[in-house]
């Protein structure tokens, strides 16, 4: 069976969902970097050893497929019903011609496969009259859109020196294009939309995005398309459902607790990843010094930091970090055996967050599914799957809304582009 979600389908796999995430938080909701020691641990001990007995490089290497594990037991269960209730399919490519160099001048090579990805996976029942790019940047996906259809483009985007940008691009491409400068969560933004728009939105954040769908669905839009990105970059502090299915689900889910689908890293480069590994290891390590120094084994937050803090002696970086929480300075003590017991800790939390790994999709595909629904709600058909591999991009989810007409006002041609 096909796993691109359309019509009952999207509710059943949602409740399947919910009760799956309902029923395994004591495995998800901990967090090794902050608990010394989880709650499952103990009714689990022989996967807590096995898991904590791995080096870095073996968290490393299970990271972007922690599924794949041959772990103790319950982590092979899990892993499976979490792929299975995760799963979910590529929208059928849609051909359509190359287009000439200079449409993709300046945008970075794997933001440019994104963003053909994208538009090569839209496919509508009715043909589209004029595009409208939300968030757009400097306009790449709607200008692609708009070349490839021939439709007039809108393009909102909050930063000046973008629209500016943007607008000279599609200026120079001979499209008819306009850009404004828009803050979309502003009152006035539903000003913009209107039933003949087609919005479209690729990575655009938490709430930007969530404000899309209901000024669309608001304005009569007869189509929308958009991959979500970001789920906590919400302004409430917990997750406010969106469906009638997720306002009547039991699930609560904060801002810390949706970072967990976006807990994955595939693109970073080695440098990069040695400089996190650097910095988290030292966290750790102030982590169990801080305990001693409050005599409080609670998980005390620090804020981020400059990257010349790792340049610092181990023993600077302590005691300046002491000072900037108001703690007392710790004295003379064995610091290397702390920096080391720092890098023990990062191999055992990575490890350890490899089971909370297993529920990255399903979360994800649950907020997804919410967002869905209430479109569905909302009078459209929708289907969700993805438009790329998850290599190109872990927000590889693709939602695609056409709103529901008399079936006899629909005609069997479908306009892709």
């Amino acid at each position: 069976m096909s796993n691109l979600l359309s019509g009952a389908r999207l509710r059943e796999r949602f409740l399947a969902l919910d009760a799956f995430l309902l029923e395994t938080q004591a495995f998800w909701r901990p967090k090794p970097f902050t608990d010394l020691r989880l709650p499952w641990e103990k009714r689990f001990p022989e996967l807590s050893l096995w898991l904590r007995r791995r080096s870095l490089a073996d968290a490393d290497a299970a990271h972007n497929h922690p599924e794949r594990l041959a772990a103790p037991d319950p982590f092979p269960c899990l892993a499976e019903r979490a792929a299975w209730l995760g799963a979910l399919d590529k929208f059928p490519e849609q051909m359509a011609a190359e287009l000439p160099s200079r449409f993709n001048v300046d945008i970075p090579g794997r933001k440019w496969e994104q963003i053909q990805a994208f538009a090569s996976r839209l496919s509508f029942q009715r043909p589209t009259g004029h595009w409208l790019d939300w968030c757009s940047g400097k306009g790449h996906l709607g200008r692609l859109l708009a070349a490839r259809s021939g439709a007039a483009l809108t393009c909102l985007e909050y930063d000046g020196a973008l629209v500016e940008a943007g607008q000279a691009l599609s200026d120079r491409l001979g499209l008819v294009a306009t850009h404004h400068r828009q803050d979309v969560l502003a009152d006035d933004a539903a000003d913009r939309l209107h039933a003949a728009h087609t919005p479209v939105a690729l990575h655009a954040c938490g709430d930007l995005h969530i404000r899309l769908m209901q000024l669309a669905s608001a304005a009569g839009c007869d189509q929308l398309a958009i991959a979500p990105c970001c789920y906590n970059r919400i302004g409430a502090s917990d997750y406010q459902p969106l469906s009638a299915e997720g306002k009547g689900s039991s699930l609560v889910l904060s801002q810390d607790d949706l970072r967990l689908p976006l807990a994955e890293t595939v693109t970073a480069g080695a440098r990069v990843r040695r400089q996190r590994d650097a910095s988290m290891a030292r966290r750790l390590a102030f982590d169990l010094l801080q305990r001693e120094l409050r005599g409080c084994d609670d998980y005390l937050p620090v804020p981020s930091l400059p990257p010349a803090w790792l340049d610092k002696p181990f023993v600077d970086y302590c005691r300046d970090l002491a000072e900037l929480k108001g703690l007392p300075s710790p004295t003379n003590r064995d610091w290397p055996r702390l920096e080391d017991a720092g890098w023990q800790r990062l191999a055992e939390v990575r490890n350890l967050e490899l089971l909370r790994g297993l529920f990255r999709r399903p979360m994800e595909l649950w907020l997804l599914l919410d967002r869905a629904l209430y479109l569905q709600n909302q009078g459209y058909d929708v289907t969700l799957g993805t438009f790329c591999s998850h290599r190109l991009t872990p927000r590889n989810a693709l939602l695609l809304a056409e709103r529901r007409l008399p079936t006899e006002a629909v005609d069997n041609s479908v306009y892709s582009f």
